[in-house]
């Protein structure tokens, strides 16, 4: 949808990316069929299938808006702030946009697959924390050694991105709790210098994070909806 921002033709999925879509379609046709089929479990199978469709939408927003992100920093050419043309100006403002709309978004994601695996696995994650994340559940899994064919790709998937995620999941916390994200620069910049903001953020740094939360992402779906295929199958 964005990519219509840049002329470009709509994305289609391809490689690793286009295996762990298949994996999302498969299990909400599954859980479909179940639905059909055992009539006093159809609420819970429909919500797997309304749940696995919305994660598939929100994967597809997730890169739209790292694409975006990325494509709008490469109209940047300076990062001098009193070097920035009009244009470049108006890119980093739209580079701001699609980056915290990522960022914001990578979280979100993760925290409703947890829901969703808790609820498939009957995980009770909710005993340990009424408001779990992606990682409680994880951590509930890893700690009572369930289903390890899944949490173990889902524990080295969070130990390789473990880095990015936390830079990611800091701005996040200072841009939904203290200021705008972008802003926190600013104000050391302040601090630290003459009173005015001179250079921008390392936009870069940023989207190298951001590349590894869309592994991050990509491969916990793969590695989630796969298994609940397979876990689905066993019920029918």
């Amino acid at each position: 949808m964005l990519r219509i921002l840049f002329g470009e033709q709509p994305r289609e999925w391809t490689g690793a990316a286009l295996e762990t879509v298949q994996s999302i379609v498969s299990f909400a046709a599954l859980s479909s069929s179940l639905a059909e089929r055992r009539p006093e479990m159809a609420k819970k199978y429909r919500t797997f299938a309304i749940g696995a469709e919305g994660l598939l939408r929100s994967m597809d927003e997730f890169e739209q808006s790292c694409y975006a992100a990325r494509r709008y920093a490469s109209q940047i050419n300076h990062s001098n702030v009193r070097e920035l043309s009009q244009g470049e100006r108006l890119s980093y403002d739209r580079h701001v946009y699609f980056d915290k709309n990522a960022y914001i978004r990578v979280f979100a994601l993760l925290d409703k697959l947890g829901t969703l695996l808790n609820q498939l696995l009957d995980l009770r994650t909710e005993r340990f924390k009424v408001h779990y994340s992606f990682y409680t559940m994880l951590r509930n899994m890893r700690e009572n050694g369930l289903f390890p064919e899944l949490m173990n790709p889902l524990n080295q998937l969070k130990e390789r991105h473990q880095g990015a995620m936390n830079r990611l999941r800091n701005r996040r916390n200072v841009e939904i709790h203290q200021m705008n994200a972008e802003l926190k620069d600013d104000l050391h910049q302040s601090l630290t210098g003459n009173g005015a903001r001179t250079t921008l953020e390392n936009l870069e740094a940023n989207l190298a994070d951001l590349d590894q939360g869309w592994e991050m992402i990509q491969g916990s779906l793969f590695h989630a909806f796969r298994f609940g295929c397979k876990y689905l199958r066993k019920m029918k």
